[in-house]
C-alpha cells in the first residue's frame, strides 16, 4: 500500500501547477489515473501517446463531418479522449525523467493542427445544417485568431532576441523561479477544504478561452446540437485575446531601449 501511494504521489507531482481551466480539475487528474496503470509499460513512450491522441483527434474530426446527432456524441467523447492523452504524454515523460525537446516540438505542433480541423469540421457541420456561410465564417475567424496569438508570441520573441540574445535564457530561468516558487495547495494528501478552495479559485481561468475551454465548449456544442452559438464565442474570444494579447507584447517591447 505504501508503494502505491508514493507512486501516485509522485505521478500528481508531474500535474501542471498552472493547468489550463478544464484540464486543471479534469482531463489531467483522469491522465494521471491512467497513467498510474500504464506508467511502467516501457514501449507506451510519450511520443507514442502524443501520436494516439493525434489519431484520436482525427478521428472525432472525421464524426464531427459525418454530422448526426450519435455522431456529434461519438466526436464530443473522442475530443475528451484526445485531451487526456495530450495530458499523458507531458506527465510521462516526467516521471520517466525522460522530457525532451522534440517530444515538446511534437506535442505543441499537433495542438495547432487539431484546433484547426475541429472547428473547420465544426464550421463545416454548421454549414451543412442551415447551408449559411456564416459558420464558415466564424470558424475562419476563430482558427486564424487563435493562430495569430501564436505569432505574436513567436514575433515577439523574435524582435526581443534581436535586441538581447539572451533573451530566451533568461525568460526561461525567470519561469523555471517563478515554478519552482509555486507550492502545492492541493490535490493529493491535501483535505477536503483546501481541494473545494483550490478548485473554486480555478474557475477565473475560464475567462481566458485557452484550449481547455473551447475543448469543453466544443463538447459540449455538439452533445447540445448547437453549434453556432459556440463559434460565435469561439470567434469573438480568439478575436478579442488575440488583439490583446498583440497590444502587451508591444508594450513591452515599446519599454525596450533602443
Amino acid at each position: 500500500m505504501k508503494l502505491t501511494k508514493s507512486k501516485f504521489a509522485r505521478l500528481w507531482a508531474t500535474k501542471t501547477k498552472d493547468d489550463e481551466w478544464w484540464a486543471s480539475f479534469v482531463t489531467s487528474p483522469l491522465a494521471i489515473v491512467l497513467n498510474f496503470i500504464v506508467v511502467d509499460f516501457k514501449w507506451l513512450t510519450p511520443n507514442l501517446i502524443t501520436l494516439i491522441s493525434f489519431i484520436t483527434a482525427i478521428i472525432a474530426t472525421v464524426f464531427i463531418v459525418l454530422g448526426g446527432y450519435q455522431n456529434f456524441i461519438i466526436a464530443a467523447i473522442l475530443i475528451q479522449l484526445s485531451h487526456v492523452f495530450d495530458c499523458m504524454d507531458g506527465q510521462m515523460a516526467r516521471y520517466r525523467k525522460t522530457t525532451s525537446v522534440v517530444g515538446c516540438y511534437y506535442d505543441k505542433l499537433t495542438d495547432e493542427i487539431q484546433v484547426a480541423l475541429w472547428f473547420g469540421a465544426i464550421g463545416y457541420a454548421a454549414y451543412s445544417q442551415t447551408q449559411q456561410v456564416l459558420p464558415l465564417l466564424l470558424a475562419f475567424i476563430g482558427v486564424a485568431a487563435y493562430s495569430f496569438r501564436g505569432y505574436v508570441k513567436y514575433v515577439g520573441y523574435h524582435t526581443q532576441m534581436c535586441h538581447n540574445s539572451n533573451y530566451l535564457a533568461d525568460l526561461a530561468l525567470q519561469e523555471s523561479t517563478a515554478n519552482a516558487s509555486k507550492e502545492d495547495v492541493a490535490g493529493f494528501g491535501f483535505g477536503l477544504r483546501a481541494n473545494l478552495r483550490w478548485f473554486i479559485g480555478e474557475q477565473y481561468k475560464i475567462i481566458y478561452v485557452n484550449e481547455g475551454v473551447f475543448i469543453f465548449m466544443l463538447s459540449l456544442a455538439l452533445i447540445l446540437d448547437c453549434l453556432i452559438p459556440m463559434l460565435w464565442i469561439f470567434a469573438f474570444s480568439q478575436f478579442f485575446l488575440a488583439l490583446g494579447r498583440a497590444w502587451l507584447k508591444c508594450r513591452e517591447i515599446e519599454k525596450i531601449k533602443s
